[in-house]
């Protein structure tokens, strides 16, 4: 049930057999005409802009449409009073049992809620963490995985066909460099000392990655020169990385569907081929890149380079696909990258990207454009730096990692419900700071403490009311008589309920999932707010003692309430919680 939906479509049918009935012109596109919340919840229910996006079309002055629209909805059960107001908005109210329907909805649909048609089963691949596999995962990576599973679940909720995919960066330097630090740890295994130059990875997690290695070959090679290691070492040291960022993201609740490995697009004339699509479509030539203006980027040479025409697609520059000495870019491999993700026939791609690959977005979304020809879109997420505070000081160190926190460090010292929720506090192009004491406090002011608390209390109540003797099992709720939920308290919170498919279907269309805890946040407070009203009116507290009838009501708009926490909790990959720890 999307009471907004709903609501939406009887204004535009109204509109249909006003323009039926000569009131207004025919043919009028009712595409922006839209059913909100109003500004000012004092105004009323829902309103429509109808009269003042067709006024222009229609040749008629906004209220004249409004008042002819607020007749024909008058007529309908479920509009309690339709007002025009200002130039031409018109505001509704409606009627109780609509409220009540709403309860009953989400008691009846339960886990599916909320959930959509947005999608209709369009295929959308979803990229995230994709961290270098060279070490543990970090705080950084931590935002970056959650932003996308949240995401991922969202779309998969809105309707989409979701694949959750992670690119392993094993094609690069980088891994060379991890493949020389495990060996230094591998001679350490071995009784030797060693030093570990600038540039080599010298954190405390690779001293079991080079015992282990000692084990599986033994001595073979100690003393060797690195031709002789280096590509075994090199594939050995890869897979320990990426269990241990398989175990990271388990403690984290991420699964992924698709690992991809970048080293697999080298020697097997993926790079060739996705480059050759482009060749093929002109857009690929030899040339000259111009000076940049200021800081001068590592992929321009001031010669001859072979270059995409992503100018053509939205870029800025022209950039370069191979350099003078016929080396590949880090662009080429991410133009093939994503060439394969096109030719699986997905209709839509979404990267999650740390907020230093800024530069990247233009000539992605260029490259992608032009590979599928315009019709498969990329979004390019950009998630920024999170700061972690600890007895009021930044707190940085991690001694098993050598230079920065991990994510296990994070996920051990607080949980990772906790950890989930904090990261989508914020919109994920805004910092984020996290505080391990103020994310631990039971209070108002932690959000996940007071999202979870809300669905205790509800759980606690329910368990009061079955010690009182009363029925308040799922089928005596589904039948419970709602018409007395008239108080305003009640009403708001109805409201509230009402709202959350609608938010579903905003959070999907911007592939923003902070929405979702935002939502949680306000349904929670109107809950509590709810609860405290009942200190004062016995009469709206959840359980009524010597009155199964009341109880049951107050019970099933409680139960509701649970369901939508619960359904928008496991969005945010987050366990409800019936009892607070």
């Amino acid at each position: 049930m999307n009471l907004f939906a709903e609501m939406h479509a009887l204004v535009t049918g109204a509109l249909t057999e006003l323009a039926a009935d000569g009131t207004l012109p025919a043919g009028l596109d009712l595409a922006n005409v839209a059913v909100e919340p109003p500004r000012d919840a004092g105004h009323g229910d829902m309103a429509t802009n109808a009269a003042m996006v067709l006024a222009k079309p229609a040749g008629m002055k906004p209220r004249d449409i409004a008042e002819a629209l607020a007749a024909r909805l008058m007529a309908d059960p479920h509009v309690a009073s339709a007002e025009v107001a200002g130039p031409g908005f018109l505001n509704l109210r409606l009627a109780g049992p609509v409220w009540q329907g709403v309860v009953a909805a989400a008691l009846a649909q339960g886990r599916d809620f909320g959930r959509g048609t947005l999608g209709r089963g369009k295929r959308v691949n979803v990229e995230y963490v994709s961290a270098n596999p060279t070490g543990p995962m970090h705080v950084g990576h931590t935002r970056g995985a959650v932003f996308g599973d949240a995401l991922a679940a969202l779309l998969d909720f809105a309707g989409f066909s979701v694949t959750r995919e992670y690119y392993i960066n094993d094609g690069g330097a980088q891994v060379d460099v991890l493949a020389r630090s495990v060996y230094l740890r591998y001679l350490e295994a071995h009784g030797q000392e060693v030093a570990f130059a600038d540039g080599t990875y010298p954190g405390d997690y690779l001293i079991g990655v080079g015992e282990a290695l000692k084990e599986k070959v033994g001595d073979a090679y100690v003393g060797q020169p690195e031709a002789a290691w280096l590509p075994e070492v090199r594939d050995f040291a890869t897979e320990a990385m990426m269990e241990m960022i398989r175990e990271d993201l388990a403690l984290l609740g991420v699964t992924m569907d698709v690992f991809y490995s970048e080293k697999s697009l080298y020697g097997t004339g993926r790079i060739e081929a996705a480059l050759d699509a482009l060749k093929q479509k002109g857009l690929i030539y030899e040339g000259v890149l111009e000076p940049p203006k200021g800081k001068t980027p590592e992929d321009w040479e001031p010669r001859v380079q072979t270059l995409f025409r992503s100018t053509a697609h939205g870029d800025d520059v022209d950039r370069p696909v191979m350099k003078s000495d016929g080396a590949w870019t880090y662009f080429a491999p991410d133009i093939a990258y994503h060439y394969d993700k096109v030719s699986r026939g997905f209709d839509a791609l979404i990267d999650v990207f740390g907020a230093d690959h800024g530069g990247y977005v233009k000539r992605m979304k260029a490259a992608v454009s032009a590979l599928s020809d315009g019709q498969v879109t990329l979004d390019i997420k950009l998630v920024q730096l999170v700061k972690l505070m600890k007895n009021g000081v930044e707190f940085k160190m991690s001694k098993r990692a050598g230079t920065f926190v991990t994510l296990r460090d994070v996920v051990e010292e607080v949980g990772a419900d906790v950890t989930r929720f904090v990261m989508l506090t914020r919109k994920n192009d805004a910092p984020l700071e996290f505080d391990f004491d103020k994310v631990l406090e039971q209070s108002k002011d932690n959000p996940v403490f007071y999202v979870q608390y809300a669905h205790a209390r509800i759980a606690s109540a329910r368990r009061k009311a079955e010690e009182a003797g009363i029925d308040v099992s799922d089928a005596a709720l589904a039948g419970a008589d709602l018409s007395g939920l008239t108080d305003e308290g009640e009403l708001a919170l109805m409201r509230r309920l009402a709202d959350w498919p609608r938010q579903v279907e905003i959070a999907a269309r911007a592939n923003e999932p902070h929405r979702i805890a935002f939502y949680l946040y306000d349904l929670a407070s109107d809950f509590h707010a709810l609860w405290n009203r009942g200190n004062e009116k016995p009469e709206l507290r959840l359980v009524q003692e010597g009155n199964p009838h009341a109880t049951r009501s107050k019970q099933a708009l409680a139960a509701a309430t649970r369901q939508v926490i619960a359904n928008g909790l496991g969005l945010c990959g987050v366990t409800p919680l019936d009892e607070l720890r």
